[in-house]
C-alpha cells in the first residue's frame, strides 16, 4: 500500500500539474488570438485612430476577461499602413500575454514565457 501511495505522489501529481499548466497556456493562446482579432475589427470600424485605439483597448480587455486573464498582463502594439483608416489601408494589432505558472505564490515571478497573436484587417475600399 505504501508503494502505491508513493508512486501516485511521484507520478500522478506532476502529471496533473502539467495538465493544469498546459491548459492555462492554451487559454492564454486562445485569449491572445481572440483579443488581436477583435481589436483589429473594432479599430477598422472606428472614425479616427484615437477612437480606434480606445475601442480596441476595450475589446482586448473584454476578450482577455472572458478567458480569466487580467488585461494588465497583455502587451499591445498597433500598426497602420501609410494612411491610417483610409479606404484600402490595413490595421495590424499584435497582442502578447505573459503566462504564469499556476499555484505559485505572488512573490515568485516565474513566467513560462509569452504567448502572442497578430491580426490584420483591411479597411473597405468602398465604405
Amino acid at each position: 500500500m505504501i508503494e502505491f501511495v508513493f508512486l501516485v505522489l511521484l507520478l500522478l501529481v506532476p502529471l496533473v500539474y502539467l495538465v493544469v499548466a498546459s491548459s492555462q497556456l492554451q487559454a492564454a493562446s486562445y485569449a491572445a488570438v481572440g483579443a488581436a482579432d477583435h481589436a483589429a475589427k473594432v479599430f477598422v470600424s472606428a472614425s479616427n485612430p484615437t477612437a480606434g485605439k480606445a475601442a480596441a483597448q476595450d475589446a482586448i480587455a473584454v476578450a482577455l476577461g472572458n478567458m480569466g486573464i487580467a488585461a494588465s498582463r497583455a502587451e499591445v502594439d498597433y500598426f497602420c499602413s501609410a494612411t491610417c483608416l483610409s479606404p484600402g489601408s490595413t490595421v495590424t494589432v499584435s497582442v502578447r500575454i505573459a503566462t504564469v505558472l499556476p499555484f505559485l505564490p505572488d512573490g515568485v515571478a516565474l513566467n513560462t514565457g509569452y504567448v502572442g497573436a497578430t491580426a490584420t484587417h483591411r479597411i473597405d475600399r468602398f465604405g
